[in-house]
């Protein structure tokens, strides 16, 4: 139904609309777009193309594991992507973020560590980064 839908470039696959509260774990592939809530985890399906877009009324409360994820609402738990994560202007983010590349846009805040994936063993036992981006 969404397959020739795009936000920002991105192709959207699956859309969970403002009036959508979603309570247990997400698996998908493809272009997800969240405008509503989630309670649980948003997981990419493993060897897919997955881009997780949290829009800026969205909100996930749940660990993400998905290469692509663009942030722009409200998201409290972990962050692992092992691609790319961009956090937009409006993007508030209680957890820490694994990430390959990075991205914050002034306005952005994260409560939390940014912990680079080469980086990461050494990054557990690092100090918290509070930033506010502004």
């Amino acid at each position: 139904m969404f397959k020739n839908k795009q936000h920002d470039g991105q192709a959207i696959d699956t859309l969970i609309g403002p009036q959508v509260t979603l309570h247990g774990d997400l698996v998908f592939s493809g272009g997800l777009y969240v405008e509503g809530r989630i309670h649980g985890r948003v997981i990419a399906e493993q060897g897919t193309r997955a881009v997780l877009t949290l829009a800026e009324q969205g909100r996930i409360e749940g660990e993400v594991q998905v290469p692509v994820v663009v942030i722009n609402g409200e998201l409290q738990g972990d962050v692992f992507a092992s691609e790319r994560v961009e956090l937009a202007a409006k993007a508030r983010v209680v957890g820490n973020v694994h990430y390959q590349v990075v991205e914050m846009r002034a306005g952005a805040t994260l409560t939390g560590r940014l912990i680079h994936a080469d980086a990461e063993p050494a990054a557990q036992a690092g100090p918290t980064l509070v930033a506010a981006n502004g």
